[in-house]
């Protein structure tokens, strides 16, 4: 019998528990909120100098600059910073993260879309509150804020109300949950970041086996079925709000670091012919031993800058070496590379909570198989993927087989899957043990248990710390700068047993709840509430060491995009078409891309081929000017390196920034955005053509590849014959050109098969690449007009199937509103 609404028992609970999150939002990021700070974080603000070109046109016509100039000598801005008007996406999002500054809005949605996957598996409110805190607190989900992964976190977000979609479809309400599963599906692709749908999908997958296996042995196949295809149908409207963003990505993913290389030298060893490098990708391999830190956060030190104060060994051996206390304590308090594990380097480990474990472990006694074979499975996966090269044998063979998983770097971040699974499993536990204390046979020996296992682990790691070694492959940098590493490795092992001592605290509190409560000392829901303390107390404490309030400033675009001397200087000339190069670090920097049109940048997908120029020519270019100004440089010098420059010179670099307080050098050898060519050199593959850029002269010569374009003519006489730029747009170049007879115009912009159309005179004609990177045009005798305008076709239609499957969208979830009202509810699932 259908029962009467409630508000009291049906609204309320949820209306407080999103009261409490929005006080957790509000107390964790109140400078954010409250004080107008933010982060200096270092992914965001390169991402505002990349975007600023994009921004700017933007601003100031209304339309999109599908094309930039500021980074990498042009590229498309999709992975930048592009708005795809047909997807009402982003809209959503902003209703339902109350259009909270980014930060503070990421940890809301991240509760409230936990809040809703263990409400809709029919936890109550106070459970599920406790859920979503564990969902959203853990380590991982601060630490990529702080570094400025603000997608990344996104997109982790709303995997939990996919989940919440999928489970509702399969064993409650079909037409609900593929409303939800659609709604999740899409906010989690409206962000982009393929690798953690990746991830998520991954989940998927090893839950879809699992039910499958489930639904053969009952004799539910045909139901599992039914259901799955009407997922399907929500993930096709998911893709189709989302087809623009899709589409461009898709297009563009041909053409970057992460599609198929045309190069046969470099399809050996560690080199694929479609995809990324492999030490490339597995640079960042979480190690095995590392995987600790889900129970002990600083097992390995934490952070490679970790901060000490005046009671470390650091600190006291600095103060012995004779340095001031002042100066001693500056210097441990501003960080020392106190992490030892085998990563590169890392900003802190992914901490999942002492209690988190230990009720994920209890899972493994108390918990329906039906959901410990998916969470348990999905979580070893999650462990391995992470460890990357440290588990070649297994990890080298998906990358090189399984479908689409070597786009992707920093394999440590599949920990993601485990940040999913172990809490949901752990929450399953503590609600079935709460609901069937009396049913479950040796529930107090299994809770012993559950916490003598993972107490005893971290007991072990206090009382035998010492047997590690705490030694770091990048501790030789410390000692030749004279740091007391004796002591460095000292705090290290402090660090390892003080943590290892605060997790077996919290497992023997938390042990201790539910053993009163099963003892009935005490009541459900103050056992409910000690638990809920004890895990937001745990998490929070640890992520305060990677993101407090003192990492929050004013104005940290302002104070990151001062122009320099040498910037001020470049910005007088009013040309708008000239390139810079930003030589201290060309490559991963895009602060000069906030003011100028940069050789370099700071992008993960730049294109593949400019990549091939950088590592075979460009690289040994920018060497050979840099030994040039570290060598006592003579004007003659300078003069010779920079003429040598010819990649360099074709991308018209007509400023070299050395020293950003001093002014830039101009390079006179510079070639302008265009210039008619004498001859042509022909080559028979990409090989070839690359190997060309390092003896040829762009001035007089254009490389042509014959295997890929029709070559118009082996020379020419460009002998009073002249090309000017009349108009720069990013979408749209405008060129005069005069021609004393057919010529062959080479273009200072990059080639990009994806949208780019040549028009001479107003009527469409062919172009072709040469130099391996450009864009080059035949020119008939006479005075012409020549355009370069950038339309991917990619983006229109892409727009317009955003656009027509986010009406379809919004009508599903007003439907899927009406239909549940007027629904009698449907039960939970029976067994847990």
């Amino acid at each position: 019998m259908m029962t009467s609404f409630n508000f009291r028992r049906d609204v309320l609970p949820h209306i407080v528990a999103v009261v409490i999150f929005l006080v957790l939002t509000a107390v964790y990021f109140a400078p954010v909120l409250f004080e107008d700070k933010g982060l200096a974080q270092h992914d965001i603000l390169q991402f505002k100098g990349g975007a600023k070109e994009i921004q700017d046109y933007r601003d100031k016509t209304g339309t999109e600059a599908l094309w930039t100039n500021s980074m990498f000598s042009g590229m498309p801005s999709y992975l930048i910073n592009t708005h795809y008007p047909g997807d009402w996406s982003g809209a959503i999002h902003s209703i339902l993260t109350l259009d909270m500054p980014a930060l503070a809005g990421n940890i809301f949605i991240t509760l409230v879309c936990a809040y809703i996957l263990l409400v809709a598996l029919g936890m109550s409110p106070w459970l599920a509150t406790i859920g979503a805190i564990a969902f959203a607190f853990t380590s991982y989900n601060v630490i990529i804020l702080e570094a400025g992964h603000n997608t990344k976190s996104l997109s982790i977000a709303y995997i939990p109300l996919v989940l919440a979609g999928l489970l509702v479809t399969l064993r409650r309400n079909m037409w609900l949950g593929a409303a939800l599963f659609a709604l999740g599906l899409t906010l989690n692709l409206h962000f982009n970041h393929l690798q953690m749908t990746y991830y998520m999908v991954l989940l998927v997958l090893v839950f879809g086996v699992v039910e499958i296996i489930f639904a053969i042995k009952n004799g539910a196949i045909a139901d599992l079925l039914k259901r799955g295809a009407v997922l399907l149908v929500a993930a096709i409207l998911a893709v189709g709000v989302n087809f623009g963003r899709l589409y461009t990505t898709a297009e563009y993913g041909q053409y970057s670091i992460r599609g198929k290389s045309e190069l046969t030298t470099q399809n050996s060893g560690n080199k694929t012919s479609s995809g990324l490098d492999r030490d490339y990708a597995f640079n960042w391999s979480y190690g095995v031993g590392e995987t600790i830190t889900l129970l002990i956060p600083d097992f390995y030190g934490g952070s490679s800058t970790a901060s000490l104060d005046k009671d470390s060994d650091t600190y006291n051996a600095f103060i012995k070496m004779g340095v001031a206390p002042g100066q001693a304590e500056q210097i441990v308090s501003q960080g020392l590379p106190l992490y030892w594990g085998p990563q590169p380097m890392t900003s802190g480990p992914v901490y999942v909570g002492a209690i988190i474990c230990f009720l994920f472990v209890l899972g493994l006694f108390i918990v329906d198989r039906r959901w410990t074979s998916w969470l348990v499975a999905a979580t070893i996966l999650s462990i391995v993927l992470a460890w990357g090269k440290n588990f070649e044998a297994f990890n080298y063979f998906m990358f090189d087989h399984f479908p689409a998983y070597n786009k992707f770097r920093a394999v440590s971040s599949a920990l993601v899957i485990a940040q999913v699974a172990m809490p949901l499993l752990a929450m399953l536990a503590f609600w079935k043990l709460l609901k069937e204390r009396t049913q479950i046979k040796d529930l107090e020996k299994k809770l012993l248990i559950s916490g003598g296992i993972t107490a005893g682990i971290c007991l072990l790691v206090w009382l035998f710390a010492g047997m590690a070694s705490f030694t770091s492959a990048n501790d030789q940098q410390l000692i030749q700068a004279q740091f007391p590493i004796d002591a460095i490795r000292t705090d290290r092992e402090g660090l390892m047993r003080s943590d290892a001592f605060r997790s077996l605290v919290f497992i023997l509190l938390a042990t201790g709840v539910l053993y009163f409560y099963l003892k009935n000392k005490l009541s459900a829901t103050v056992a409910i509430a000690a638990i809920g303390v004890l895990v937001l107390v745990d998490l929070w404490s640890v992520d305060k060491r990677y993101l407090n309030d003192g990492d929050f400033q004013r104005q940290t675009e302002e104070a990151s995009f001062q122009p320099s001397q040498a910037d001020q200087v470049i910005l007088q000339d009013k040309d708008a078409s000239y390139r810079v190069l930003y030589l201290p670090n060309p490559f991963n920097d895009a602060r000069s891309s906030y003011f100028h049109k940069s050789i370099g940048g700071y992008h993960g997908a730049k294109l593949r081929r400019y990549q091939d120029v950088i590592d075979s020519v460009m690289s040994n270019e920018l060497q050979a000017l840099i030994t040039t100004f570290q060598n006592n440089p003579t004007e003659e010098s300078v003069t010779a390196a920079l003429q040598s420059a010819s990649t360099l010179n074709m991308l018209n670099t007509r400023y070299i920034i050395y020293n950003e307080a001093a002014p830039p050098l101009k390079n006179p050898a510079a070639l302008g955005n265009a210039w008619f060519v004498k001859d042509v050199r022909t080559v028979n593959n990409p090989d070839e053509a690359l190997l060309a850029l390092r003896s040829f002269n762009p001035v007089t010569t254009a490389v042509v590849d014959q295997s890929k374009f029709k070559v118009p003519a082996t020379s020419f006489n460009p002998d009073g014959s002249t090309i000017t730029l009349s108009k720069y747009d990013p979408n749209e170049m405008t060129y005069e050109a005069n021609a004393s007879g057919n010529e062959l115009a080479v273009f200072s912009e990059i080639y990009y098969a994806g949208g780019w159309q040549a028009y001479l005179d107003g009527k469409p004609v062919d172009h072709l690449r040469v130099n391996y990177l450009l864009r080059a045009l035949p020119v008939p005798a006479g005075k012409h007009t020549i355009q370069f305008v950038f339309a991917p076709k990619s983006y229109t239609l892409g727009n317009t199937i955003s656009l027509i499957s986010s009406i379809l969208l919004l009508l599903v979830i007003v439907g899927a509103v009406v239909y549940a009202v007027k629904q009698k509810p449907h039960p939970a699932p029976a067994n847990v």
